[in-house]
């Protein structure tokens, strides 16, 4: 079982922030597998010696091979206050994410419409709005070629089921790894570079801004980038 507490990037009274590592779930499905939200349950039992159920809620997820920052509630109020912020959209959410080809713009904002597949776990991408759809908004800025790869800066408006990597793949930039949306082959580990680097937003209960970053694992591709992704931690 991993040990969550390694991977803790913020903690307070109210919220706790974990560098998810990928291929861990956030919350738990049909695998039955042991997800992220159970392990900082088990975390904050051992640690605080509580009795009992200890809460812990999720504000938002990231796909299973996506590593990154997760945020969670420790009380009922910090829960549906932060739901309340990813809902307005006014939390400030930046990716890294490395692809196997450059975007056809440097740098754009990309709007479309998407349908999620629940049977194929896969979400299509409309230029239009059709039928089921939902708007998805992001806007990106390519960093930084190296040989084959290159590194994308994505800051996402909204927070759609596999927005990201399907709204890069309809700019001819994969994500590598990422063989469900067109990448040419998996990654050892079955991850796709795709890494939730910095979050910002508002407090739930003491209304202060809070940043908070997290790299990316120090593996190939990422170990390519090491020099510009330490850069963009000081301005994200």
């Amino acid at each position: 079982m991993v040990d969550i507490g390694q991977f803790i990037i913020y903690e307070d009274n109210h919220l706790i922030v974990v560098n998810k590592p990928a291929g861990l779930l956030v919350q738990g499905d049909e695998t039955g597998d042991v997800p992220l939200s159970e392990l900082v349950k088990l975390y904050l039992k051992e640690k605080y010696q509580k009795p009992g159920n200890v809460f812990t809620g999720v504000v938002h997820r990231l796909d299973r091979p996506v590593s990154g920052l997760v945020l969670l509630a420790k009380t009922s109020k910090a829960l549906a206050r932060m739901n309340e912020q990813f809902r307005n959209n006014t939390v400030q959410k930046t990716y890294l994410a490395i692809t196997n080809h450059p975007p056809i713009h440097t740098q754009a904002r990309l709007i479309h419409w998407l349908v999620k597949d629940e049977k194929r776990n896969t979400t299509q991408a409309h230029v239009k709005e059709v039928p089921n759809s939902l708007r998805a908004e992001l806007s990106y800025q390519f960093i930084r070629q190296e040989a084959e790869f290159s590194l994308l800066q994505v800051n996402p408006v909204t927070g759609r089921p596999h927005q990201i990597r399907v709204q890069l793949a309809s700019q001819k930039s994969t994500i590598v790894g990422d063989v469900k949306y067109g990448a040419p082959a998996l990654l050892p580990n079955k991850s796709i570079c795709l890494h939730a680097f910095f979050l910002k937003f508002l407090h739930p209960v003491r209304h202060e801004p809070v940043f908070v970053s997290a790299l990316p694992p120090a593996t190939y591709p990422w170990n390519l980038f090491q020099q510009q992704i330490n850069l963009l931690v000081s301005k994200p």
